[in-house]
Formats: C-alpha cells, structure tokens, sequence
C-alpha cells in the first residue's frame, strides 16, 4: 500500500491563498494526508483535510510551538504557509523546520522580505532595469504634494494581499483627502502611476525548484471587469485617453484567459532568476506600449494557484513530487490554455467541535 504523503497547510479560511492550495493539493492526484490549520474557528477549509486545528495567530507567542507541535504528531513532511503574516513568521524561524527534515516550499528570507515591501522591491526592479510605474513612498502631507502623476493608485507598502486598503485619485484634490486617510489609517503608504488598459492586466507565476532551477512559467490575462474581480473600476476623468475609457484596479480574485504569454512570462521569469526565488512566485504587471511595467512581486504562491492547477500547471504538487517524492521531473511542466472563470462556493461548515484547538 502506498504510503500518503503527510503536509499541512496553514490559513485555509477567509477564500486566501491557503483556501487555494488545498485545492490545488486536491488536484494533484498524490495520496495525501491533509492536516490544516487557522487562526479562526469558523474556517470553511476545515471540513476539507482529515486533521482541522484551530492555532494562535502568527504574531502569537505560542504560535511556532503549535506548528512545530503539529507536525510532530502528524510526522508531517512538508508545510504550505497560506497567509502572508504566517509565511513571514516561518520564514525568520525556518531552521526549526528545516532542522525536523520538513520541506519548506518558500524563497529565501531575503527575497520574501524584499517583496513584502512594495516600496523596496519596485526600487530594486528599476535598479535592476526592469520597468516600473512612477512611484513615491508617502509618509507625510509633503510626500503628497510632490505628486503629479495622474491617476494615481495609493496602497500600502507592507502586505495588503487582495487590494485592501487600495484607493484610486484622479486629481490633486483626490489624492489629499485620500492620502489623509491612509496615513491616519497606516502612516505610510506608496502611490503609483495608474498604467495600462483594464484589459492589459496580467498575474505572472514563475516556479523553481528549492535549489532556484526554473521550472515553468504561467499566466492569466485578467478579466477584471466583472464585480467579483474588480476593487475599483470608474469613469476614466483625466485627459489620459490611452487609459482607455474606464479605470479599474483588481480585488485580487483572479479570472480570464491561461496561456504562456511570452510577453509577460519571459520577463518574469528573468525577474526570478535575478532574486534568487525559489518555490513559487507571482508578478503583477500589466503591458504598456509592448513591454510589462511591473507594479507588484508577491513572494508566495498565488491567489490562482488553483485555478492554474486546473489546466494542469500544479505547483503544490509538483514541489511535493519534486523534494518530497524526489521524483525525477525534467523539462518544463507543459499545461492547457484556456478560459478560466470563477464565482462564489458556498458550503457547510463543521461542527464547533471539529476544529480541535491546540
């Protein structure tokens, strides 16, 4: 009998990134034992993997003690961090991981902490030579007035996965009374030029291996026009016409067409060699007059991953297959094209007392 292979997954609820890897995982084909974990009780991703617990958050003290704890129970092999406040916090404590012979499929520290912040990693792509937005980091009302690029698209510079706290300004005065708000709200923000049409959008993921070998590159053309994709999508009121008429800024719940899309995926997969990422990366870009004008690098795998998986481009189960299997893999992982939409999945959660609580 073929012995399943052990991971656990972290931060299923809340329709995150975790949420996305389980389902990816779902898709592999691997026989798997699926432990799961959050921070809320009420997770949708409970009633989905054989072993459900409730943990402390990853600010918490006893946090690393729950993971580790888990996994020794569990002899889990490899671990999924599926939020961004939980992959920063296993990333500055992987050797305790690492040391317990559990794979860890995640980009070196320094990569993650360059990403992380908005406002360092776009000042290394333009050190780099890759294509960036104008952008400014905001820290005070001065920072505001120096401004003039118009539309402007303000949002934080550490974290903000699935556009929180994005805002759209179209004018001098717009940016003001928003910018007021986030600083209040957040004390510092970045602001940068709106580029590109709605329909030039692009989400771009790059797969290495853990020793930074490339493996395979993927991209989805968005569709961001519908309610469930779209954050912000207004009126274009500026002279700028080549915006096109109306100016849309993604929720992050992605959608639209899959292909290789050399244009982009060429890029980013140059992007990824020249950090050093390993595992699984994710580009945010969109193409202005014939070349991607980069605004976002996320660190981790995608809110897509999923969806990837779909068409055959599994990068959960490729990285188990890879370093826990150790299976021969070679050559890219070669996957379908094609349209790939998304909607709303309701379901029943477990009991109160499915969840067990470390």
């Amino acid at each position: 009998m073929t012995r399943e292979t052990v991971v656990l997954v972290t931060g299923v609820g809340g329709a995150g990134v975790g949420e996305q890897i389980l389902k990816a995982l779902k898709l592999s084909g691997l026989p798997l034992e699926v432990v799961v974990t959050d921070s809320r009780q009420m997770s949708l991703g409970f009633s989905s993997a054989q072993h459900c617990y409730w943990i402390p958050p990853a600010d918490h003290d006893e946090y690393l003690e729950a993971l580790l704890d888990l996994c020794a129970t569990h002899e889990v092999q490899a671990v999924f961090p599926g939020s961004e406040p939980e992959l920063r916090r296993i990333s500055a404590d992987r050797d305790a991981f690492i040391n317990r012979g559990i794979v860890l499929p995640i980009s070196p520290a320094h990569v993650i902490d360059l990403c992380m912040d908005k406002h360092l990693s776009t000042a290394w792509l333009r050190d780099h030579g890759y294509v960036v937005p104008a952008t400014t980091l905001v820290e005070s009302q001065d920072d505001l007035a120096s401004i003039d690029y118009f539309p402007a698209v303000l949002k934080p510079h550490l974290g903000g996965g699935g556009s929180a706290n994005i805002m759209l300004a179209q004018t001098a005065e717009e940016l003001i009374v928003f910018g007021g708000f986030l600083l209040a709200s957040l004390g510092s923000f970045i602001v940068q030029e709106y580029v590109g049409t709605e329909s030039d959008e692009f989400t771009v993921g790059v797969l290495s291996d853990l020793d930074g070998n490339l493996v395979d590159s993927i991209a989805v053309r968005r569709d961001i026009t519908s309610g469930l994709s779209n954050r912000i999508r207004v009126p274009n009121r500026t002279s700028r016409a080549e915006l096109g008429p109306m100016l849309s800024i993604s929720s992050g719940v992605s959608q639209g067409q899959v292909d290789t899309y050399r244009e982009v995926t060429a890029e980013a997969e140059r992007i990824a060699a020249d950090l050093g990422s390993t595992g699984a990366i994710n580009i945010q870009c969109r193409l202005s007059e014939g070349r991607p004008v980069v605004f976002e690098i996320n660190p981790r795998f995608s809110g897509t991953t999923s969806v990837r998986a779909l068409v055959g481009y599994n990068e959960p189960g490729w990285l188990l297959r890879r370093h826990v299997l150790g299976e021969d893999l070679e050559g890219r992982i070669g996957y379908r094209s094609g349209l790939v939409m998304r909607g709303l999945v309701e379901g029943i959660g477990v009991s109160a007392d499915r969840p067990e609580r470390w």
